[in-house]
C-alpha cells in the first residue's frame, strides 16, 4: 500500500475507498477514557456497524472498555493501524498524538473520525493538512455541537430565512466545574480546549473570520498559576461583516450553560439550553420553575454524539466529504490561536 508520503513524492492523489451501505463496519477506538466510552455507546446503538477493538496504553482502562463492550483491546495504537480488518478508527487520545494518529490510520487504508482539537499548535495542524491532500475532506472532526439538535434546527431555520440576513450571533458556553490544574497544563489553554468548539460553531454559522478580538480573566487562582484563563469573551468578524460574539466560563453556579442566538434582518432564532424535563404545571396559584438544566456534556449532548457518529458512518458507506472535515479542525485551531495571540497581546488579530 502507498504512504500519503510515497503519492506526495509521485503526484498521486491520496484516496480512501467507500465500504458499501450494505457491509459491517469494523471501528477501533484509540483512547478508552471518558470520551472512549462515549463514542463505544454510541457504536453500539447501530445495526450496520461492530465496535472491534480498543486500544489505550494504559491496560487497565483498556480492558474496563473491552470488558464492557466484550471486544479484545490493546495497548500500542501500531496493532490498529496493521490490523487489516479494521475499517475506520475513531480517535480519543491525548492531543499531542491526534496528527500522528490521524495519518498513520489513513496511511493504513481507514477512515477516521478524531476528537477536537486537531493539534495543539497550527504547524503541526497545517502539516497534517497538507500530508493528508484530498483525504483531509474525508477525516472527520469531533465538533459534535453541529450535530446537536436544537443547533442543527437553528441553523436549518436560519438558511431557510426565517429571520432574513444574519446580522450578530452569540454563543454561550459555560462549564459548571473547572477540570483539575493537571488538565489546564496540557490542554493547550481554554481557547484550543473550550472555545475551540465554539469557533467551529461560529465558521458553521458565519463562513470565513477575517477578525478576532479576545479578552480573558481569571476567577480561579489555580488556573491563573498554569498561565490560562478561566473567563474569556471573544468578538470575531466575518469577511462579509457578520459578527460573532463567544462567551465562556470554566465555571457556571446553575450548571452547563450552553445557548446560542442569531440575530438577523427580519427576527432572532436562539437555542436554549436543555432541562431535564421540559413539562411544567400552571395553575391559578403557581406557576412551576423549569427543572434544573443538563449537567455536562455527557448528557447534554449524547443525541449528538449518536448524530455525529452516524454521518461519519454514512460517509464510510456512501462517500464524499464528511461535515467537519480535518480542515474544518484546522481553521478552528487558526481561531484560537489568533484568540490567544489576542488575548495576551492586548490587540485584534486579522487573518
Amino acid at each position: 500500500m502507498l504512504t500519503l508520503r510515497d503519492l506526495a513524492v509521485s503526484g498521486e492523489k491520496p484516496a480512501l475507498s467507500n465500504i458499501g451501505v450494505h457491509s459491517m463496519i469494523r471501528i477501533a477506538i484509540i483512547g478508552a477514557g471518558r470520551i472512549g466510552h462515549v463514542h463505544a455507546r454510541a457504536v453500539r446503538g447501530r445495526n450496520n456497524v461492530t465496535l472491534a477493538l480498543v486500544c489505550d496504553p494504559f491496560e487497565q482502562n483498556a480492558r474496563a472498555l473491552a470488558e464492557e463492550y466484550d471486544v479484545n483491546y490493546c495497548l500500542d495504537t501500531d496493532e490498529v493501524f496493521d490490523d487489516s480488518t479494521i475499517d475506520a478508527v475513531v480517535i480519543g487520545s491525548p492531543t499531542q498524538f491526534h496528527v500522528d494518529h490521524i495519518l498513520k490510520a489513513v496511511n493504513s487504508g481507514k477512515r477516521v473520525m478524531c476528537e477536537k482539537p486537531i493539534a495543539l499548535d497550527v504547524e503541526s495542524a497545517k502539516r497534517c493538512i497538507n500530508e493528508l491532500g484530498d483525504c483531509a475532506d474525508q477525516v472527520m472532526m469531533g465538533f459534535n455541537r453541529r450535530f446537536a439538535p436544537t443547533f442543527s434546527a437553528l441553523k436549518s431555520r436560519l438558511d431557510d430565512g426565517e429571520i432574513g440576513s444574519l446580522q450578530q450571533l452569540t454563543v454561550i458556553s459555560r462549564d459548571p466545574a473547572a477540570p483539575p490544574a493537571s488538565y489546564i497544563a496540557g490542554s493547550g489553554g481554554i481557547f484550543k480546549d473550550m472555545t475551540i468548539h465554539d469557533f467551529d460553531m461560529v465558521r458553521h454559522f458565519l463562513g470565513d473570520i477575517a477578525e478576532v478580538n479576545a479578552v480573558g480573566t481569571n476567577a480561579s487562582s489555580e488556573i491563573a498559576k498554569q498561565g490560562d484563563f478561566d473567563q474569556v469573551i471573544v468578538t470575531l468578524k466575518s469577511r462579509d461583516g457578520k459578527l460573532a460574539t463567544i462567551i465562556n466560563s470554566r465555571t457556571c453556579a446553575f450548571g452547563y450553560d450552553q445557548r446560542i442566538e442569531a440575530f438577523g434582518a427580519a427576527g432572532m432564532l436562539s437555542a436554549d439550553n436543555l432541562t431535564e424535563t421540559a413539562v411544567r404545571k400552571a395553575t391559578s396559584t403557581q406557576t412551576e420553575a423549569k427543572t434544573a438544566i443538563m449537567d455536562f456534556f455527557l448528557e447534554r449532548y449524547e443525541d449528538a454524539y449518536r448524530i455525529e457518529l452516524e454521518t461519519f458512518l454514512d460517509s464510510i458507506a456512501i462517500g464524499g466529504a464528511v461535515s467537519s472535515s480535518a480542515r474544518d479542525g484546522y481553521e478552528a485551531l487558526v481561531l484560537a490561536d489568533a484568540a490567544t495571540h489576542s488575548a495576551k497581546e492586548h490587540r485584534v488579530v486579522a487573518l
